[in-house]
């Protein structure tokens, strides 16, 4: 397939052999109030996790590591006959960025392409997934922030981009500036990274920041200050704003997905 071909294909295998995702499922989910590991509550009567996995196998993905961490027995059961999914243990949850490190000897045998998602984020589009990996292919990237203008961005980490139009950063609410909080375009933890590339950024993230933790969202930033190829393609749509940290979210997410049929 060439750059001028703007077709999406039916698969990521059909252009893109190799290509690796990593889940995050590690969190226990506080507001939750359950006993449960937050990706194995059910949603439409399937773990919020099961449906991430299904959006990801669709899209002709078939080699995934999921980093588990609380309770991790019984999410390594919900997917024990799924020979196509290796597991990582996270045995502190300290940030996104140090749940990918625990990823780093899979990542070392992986050359391709790096899908980086969350697991309680249900409404993940097949599609979606494989316009991305076909931009990253296509263009060459680095890396690739899948991102989406949304109606009400509050809470949400904002994509920031030069006066050109190019990408600079992700900025979390809370260290964004005024004017940076006005940006409709968001963050929403879905990324297509090169591997050796994103073993490199991991190396030189940081935790000086309020959490005291390692944020995945510093390292398209550490690759684009080192003059790599980044930037963010508002490709998601707004079902995939939806994840599940509270029981309201996942009433919310349950209605959602009855309304579009699943």
């Amino acid at each position: 397939m060439t750059d001028s071909d703007s077709s999406v294909p039916d698969s990521i295998a059909t252009q893109s052999p190799g290509v690796m995702a990593i889940v995050l499922a590690a969190g226990k989910g506080t507001r939750m109030q359950a006993e449960l590991p937050k990706v194995l509550l059910p949603v439409l009567q399937r773990p919020l996790v099961a449906h991430v996995v299904h959006a990801l196998e669709s899209s002709g993905i078939d080699k995934l590591v999921m980093v588990v961490g609380y309770r991790e027995a019984l999410v390594r059961a919900e997917f024990a006959n799924h020979a196509n999914i290796s597991f990582v243990t996270q045995h502190e949850q300290l940030g996104t960025g140090h749940a990918v490190k625990m990823c780093l000897a899979a990542l070392q045998q992986h050359e391709g392409p790096v899908v980086i998602v969350t697991g309680d984020s249900p409404l993940l589009q097949a599609d979606s997934v494989t316009t991305l990996v076909k931009t990253f292919v296509d263009r060459k990237l680095s890396c690739l922030v899948g991102s989406l203008h949304h109606t009400q961005p509050a809470g949400l980490g904002r994509i920031v981009r030069d006066g050109e139009g190019n990408f600079q950063q992700i900025v979390e609410e809370r260290d964004a500036t005024g004017e940076q909080k006005k940006n409709s375009e968001v963050n929403m933890s879905t990324y297509v990274f090169d591997s050796s590339h994103l073993q490199w950024s991991l190396e030189k993230l940081q935790s000086h920041n309020a959490q005291n933790e390692f944020y995945l969202t510093d390292c398209p930033s550490i690759l684009k200050q080192a003059g790599y190829a980044v930037d963010a393609l508002p490709v998601l749509k707004p079902c995939e704003s939806l994840s599940v940290n509270t029981p309201e979210q996942l009433e919310l997410v349950e209605h959602e997905m009855r309304k579009l049929g699943y």
